[in-house]
Order: C-alpha cells, then structure tokens, then sequence
C-alpha cells in the first residue's frame, strides 16, 4: 500500500534542501513514505520530513562522533523511526538555516552511505 505525499513541492526549505543534496555524485531524489528521500546509489542520506512538533526538517546521519555536541543543540532532534539507527533531524524552523552547516551535515550523511567511486568523485570535485 502506497504512503500518501507527506509534503507539497513548493514547501518551505525544500527547493534548497533538493539543491543541496542533488549536487552529490550520483546523487537522486526517491519519494518513499509520502516524503522526499535524497540516496547516494539505493542508500538513503537524507530526509525532508516534519511532524506536528518540527513541521519542516531534514534527516540525516551525522558523524558518530559530532552526535553528542549536535544533540546539546536545541535545533536538532532524535527522529522517529530514524533515531534508533543514529540518525538526527534539524528543524529548520527552530532558527535562521545555515546552509553551509546543511552542507557540511549532508556530505557526512553521504559519506557514510556512498561507494567508493561516489567518494572518489565527491573527492575530486
């Protein structure tokens, strides 16, 4: 049985979140439980996603050792469904979005999921 579309094209943050993650190698975008899944290869390294609490975020896994400090951060939280595995989400509603910070918690999701050729690509561009 098919999600129903948990977002709206023109949602907040979105075409930026989309902007950010597509310039990865090989990078694509996947609608899978209603949301906008962004995958290095078949490998999910972001989410759009949002509830009652966080309306707009993203989902991603962080470095496991920037874990610890990103949680002091009252901006990000541990996602349902995602957080058992490690993963964070940001809200992007909580303050002003830094999209180099985006960027650079991005490229550790996907560093973590990409193949090496991907890597080595990321690498070399």
């Amino acid at each position: 049985m098919a999600h129903p579309r948990m977002y709206r094209d023109d949602d907040l943050y979105l075409a930026e979140l989309r902007a950010a993650c597509l310039r990865f190698p090989e990078a694509v975008e996947v609608e899978a439980w209603g949301r906008p899944t962004f995958r290095a290869g078949k490998k999910i390294f972001a989410v759009f996603g949002g509830h009652d609490d966080h309306p707009f975020a993203v989902i991603f896994k962080p470095d496991p050792d920037d874990r610890p400090a990103l949680l002091d951060d009252a901006r990000f939280y541990v996602p349902a469904y995602f957080g058992p595995s490690g993963w964070l989400a940001l809200d992007f509603t909580a303050a002003d979005v830094d999209w180099d910070e985006v960027g650079e918690l991005l490229d550790a999701s996907y560093r973590q999921v990409a193949l090496k050729r991907m890597l080595k690509a990321l690498d070399a561009g």
